[in-house]
């Protein structure tokens, strides 16, 4: 079984090289798809999901993965429970045997021991804001300096919640096989290489 783990900075475009990368090697592709059974599994809305996971002012707390907690409010409480979900999700994505991509949700670190293939991709801030604001929606209001602050308030949270999981440093080039920087490289041509190094690693 071959995992592949795709951890990434806001913006760099590591959800389309994941995409790209899952119908070039013709396996399974999961991203968005566990917040779905995570809501699912909880009688929960998607968004809420999705939310609670991303909500920054919660991660300021000195927690610890995987134990109980006293003191905490309930919303606190709610998203210790959804970060225990997600990692029952991913022990089941892994338990089906099945090759696949995993984008975010800290796969790297939930499923360490599946010895997955550890991607990061990152990109320079002006390569981000620039994909950010071809990404929105249309009609959307958007000026480069609150682009700029969501994508440092969210790689910021990233990197706290992977330290609350006890995975070390996010970005951190020791944590990962291979660091991909997305700039200046056409997506689908970046997939067929790192597609050669994942085929090449595993063939070892």
């Amino acid at each position: 079984m071959r995992i592949i783990t795709i951890s990434r900075e806001f913006g760099s475009g590591g959800r389309e090289l994941g995409k790209r990368l899952a119908g070039l090697l013709g396996i399974d592709y999961y991203d968005r798809e566990i917040i779905s059974a995570i809501a699912r599994q909880n009688g929960l809305d998607e968004d809420y999901v999705e939310m609670a996971l991303e909500k920054r002012d919660w991660q300021a707390m000195p927690l610890t993965f995987g134990r109980s907690f006293a003191g905490i409010n309930g919303m606190q409480q709610m998203q210790t429970n959804l970060l225990v979900a997600q990692k029952h999700v991913m022990e089941r994505i892994a338990e089906a045997g099945k090759d696949c991509v995993i984008v975010g949700r800290n796969a790297d670190v939930l499923l360490a021991d599946k010895k997955p293939f550890r991607i990061f991709v990152c990109a320079g801030m002006e390569e981000k804001i620039r994909r950010c604001m071809e990404r929105a929606s249309e009609g959307e209001d958007i000026f480069r300096k609150g682009v700029e602050q969501n994508i440092r308030r969210i790689d910021k949270a990233r990197a706290r919640t992977r330290e609350i999981l006890g995975g070390g440093k996010w970005g951190e080039a020791n944590a990962y096989h291979l660091t991909v920087n997305t700039e200046g490289w056409d997506m689908e041509e970046l997939a067929l290489a790192v597609k050669e190094f994942v085929l090449r690693w595993y063939g070892r």
